[in-house]
Order: structure tokens, then sequence, then C-alpha cells
């Protein structure tokens, strides 16, 4: 009979506890081993050799796995359903009372969130008074280019936290770091809304892999109290939305 190395795995990590265990021997464990395939540890580094390391396995879905890294459906799904809880953890546990008090400090608690997505994501950050944390919430999922999202949807989950204010952001997988004419529309309309409700959105940031944006330091969010009617701008091309913070630069 085959030996089964999940088996030795399983007794290191009750020997010396899961938190001694590298990344290829917990992924290992994770995943189990196929019959009649190789060792887990195996699987598990040309794995995380394939993606890129932890960091790349967030970038990824089961289907992604079955395809692109050869694994079965099952340990596709079983890892799959690790990374969720891991994210989820994330999401439910954030740093309440953290002053986000400036763009950078925004985009340094959502960048572990979004920055390595490969589809968009739209997330509320409820602040009290002082600028200090009382929630952040996912409100919006879309694909690789679009999202779709109502203010209802946003400013549901700013109220329902209590806040005081609010920042909208969301990424652009692509890494084009300019707001488009969507963007500005919803930046612009939103803070009309939000204004009237008493619960103005101080910002609305757009995060990639080469950096953020900060559409308040475009003047955008200002936009809402001198404009209470917006319309919709028969423009198909993108507004000039350029000032932004590059990984490694200072703002402009």
């Amino acid at each position: 009979m085959p030996h089964d190395d999940t088996l030795d795995l399983r007794a290191d990590a009750l020997t010396f506890g899961l938190d001694a265990l590298d990344d290829p021997t917990l992924l290992a464990l994770l995943l189990g081993q196929a019959r009649g395939g190789p060792a887990p540890e195996v699987t598990a580094r040309e794995l995380l050799d394939e993606v890129g390391g932890l960091s790349g396995l967030a970038r990824y879905g089961p289907a992604r796995f079955v395809e692109q890294s050869g694994l079965g459906v099952a340990r596709a799904l079983r890892l799959g359903a690790g990374l969720e809880l891991a994210r989820r953890l994330s999401d439910r546990a954030p740093p309440f009372g953290e002053r986000l008090d400036s763009p950078e400090r925004a985009v340094e608690f959502l960048t572990g969130k979004l920055g390595a997505l490969l589809h968009e994501e739209m997330w509320v950050l409820s602040l009290d008074a002082s600028n200090r944390l009382r929630g952040a919430r996912r409100v919006g999922q879309g694909g690789l280019h679009a999202l779709s999202i109502s203010p209802a949807d946003v400013l549901r989950a700013a109220l329902w936290d209590g806040a005081a204010s609010f920042i909208l952001a969301h990424n652009h997988p692509s890494g084009r770091l300019e707001a488009s004419r969507e963007d500005v529309e919803t930046t612009v309309r939103l803070g009309v809304v939000s204004l009237q409700l008493g619960v103005p959105m101080v910002d609305h940031l757009i995060i990639t892999s080469r950096g953020h944006l900060s559409l308040a330091a475009l003047g955008l969010v200002d936009r809402a109290s001198e404009d209470p009617a917006p319309r919709r701008s028969k423009r198909r091309g993108r507004p000039h939305a350029t000032t932004a913070t590059r990984r490694g630069e200072a703002p402009d």
C-alpha cells in the first residue's frame, strides 16, 4: 500500500504546531495527497513557484487552479475555501479606531484587500467624527473592467455603521491609474446624495498595483456641493484624472 505523506505532515503539525510549518508545508497539509500523485509537498512547492508565492494564490480561484495548475476539483475547491475563509477573517476584523485621515493611510489599509485581485471590488470605509475607522464593508464586486453599484448600496453600509463620513474605494485590476467617466459620475452623484443625508463622502480612491488615485485630490468630491444635480456627460472620452500617487512616489 503506498505511503500517504499527508500522515507525516499531520504528525509534524500536531507535534510542532501549525505556526512552526513553512508555507509549502502548510499548503501541502491543506491540499492533501491525490491518489497516485506526487507527494503533497512537491505539489505545493510547484504551485507556489507557478503563482509567485502566497500573494499569488490570492489572485486565483478554484477554476483557475484546476485549469492551470492541474489540481483536481476537490483539492482546488479545498484550497479556494481556505483562501476565502482567510479573506473573510481579514474583512471582518478591521482595526477599528485606526485614524484614516489621509488617502495614504486608507490605501495602506485597503491594499491587502484589493491590491492582488483580478476583479473589481468596491469598499466603503465608515469613519467617526475624528476620522477613525468604524467599519469596512465590501459593497460591490465586478469583473476585470467593470463594476456596477448604486448609491443606495454605498450609503446603506455607511448608515449601518453609524458613520459621520465615509471613504469610497475600488480597485482597477488592469493597473490603469486614472478615473473613468463612470468613476467621475459615481463620485459626483454619491457626493450629492451623501451630503443630503448628512453623511458626506470625503474621498473616492482608486487602487492599483502601480499606486493610487484620490478623486478628492482632483477636486471631484468638492464638486458635489457645487453641483446639486449632476448631468450625465455626453463625452465618451476619459476625463483628465491624472493626479495619482504611484508606488514609491510622493503625491503632487
